[in-house]
């Protein structure tokens, strides 16, 4: 106890010295331009220093403070730029978005224009199997909307594949890049058939093979379209399949083969048209290939 009360003493004789110094001082600083001889020497040894000393204090705080003040405000305005520019990001992907679903829809359009004397009916891709390439893939119509096996589907500029497997709600689509497909196929300026086979191997090329086309005077040239041929079961007459990309003669000199660059783009596959009709509906048969 008596050292605390000993303590508060030694506060209290510290706080009335500190007192009597800072009133000193104030006088001191009164007086400084009317002293003369030893006070004016000591008020320009020590109270103009301290002044100076407590202005730039001051003026140190006052520009922290500022600072701060200013601070604060360019992070608010920075979130509010940082708010607008997400909102403007946003609304660009969204038109970038709109702009491609246009193009594909302008694409789908053209098709159907091109293939009109068939009726046709658009979906969507909603599935397909792992991989890069589209080669089987499933589509949001089926039964329930009239799509039956066998029947054609197109996407791009031309011929996709093929109905294999129908649902109430969906159908599953071979695409003739897959491994098991093959397509009778003509070129449409000599009408020279052939056999277009998929691989899937050469699709990392951007190509799909023709082979058994007859070596004949007709001149086939890269290029040139192949397009489905007439004495094909499933697939309809005259849609395209792709341009001439080689052409060689094979050693038995009878009959020549080489590749073809598809029509369609076999990676970004998102919207097809399927053809309504089957080959053997439009020729009254019922046979499969």
């Amino acid at each position: 106890m008596k050292k605390k009360n000993q303590a508060s003493a030694v506060n209290r004789y510290l706080l009335l010295g500190l007192s009597i110094f800072c009133i000193i001082m104030m006088l001191l600083s009164s007086f400084s331009d009317k002293a003369s001889g030893p006070f004016k020497a000591l008020a320009n040894v020590t109270v103009i220093p301290l002044q100076q000393g407590i202005n730039y204090v001051g003026g140190w705080l006052g520009d922290m403070t500022d600072n701060f003040e200013t601070m604060q405000q360019l992070r608010s305005e920075n979130e509010k730029l940082q708010e607008q520019v997400d909102s403007l990001m946003t609304e660009n992907n969204y038109l970038q978005e709109e702009r491609y679903e246009l193009e594909r829809l302008q694409e789908l359009y053209q098709l159907d224009s091109n293939y009109a004397e068939y009726e046709k009916t658009a979906a969507h891709v909603i599935g397909s199997d792992s991989g890069n390439w589209f080669n089987t893939f499933t589509i949001d119509k089926g039964s329930r909307d009239g799509i039956e096996v066998d029947m054609n589907v197109m996407a791009g500029s031309g011929l996709v594949g093929i109905v294999v497997e129908v649902g109430p709600t969906w159908a599953k689509v071979r695409s003739i890049i897959d491994d098991s497909s093959n397509v009778s196929g003509m070129v449409l300026s000599t009408s020279d058939r052939c056999i277009v086979s998929g691989d899937l191997a050469l699709m990392s090329d951007g190509q799909i093979r023709f082979e058994q086309m007859e070596n004949n005077e007709n001149e086939v040239a890269v290029g040139d379209q192949i397009v489905t041929s007439y004495i094909s079961d499933k697939y309809l007459q005259g849609i395209l399949i792709g341009y001439v990309s080689e052409v060689t003669v094979d050693s038995n000199n009878l009959t020549r083969s080489g590749y073809i660059t598809p029509a369609v783009d076999f990676k970004n596959i998102q919207e097809v048209l399927v053809i309504t009709t089957t080959k053997a509906e439009l020729t009254g048969e019922n046979e499969s290939e």
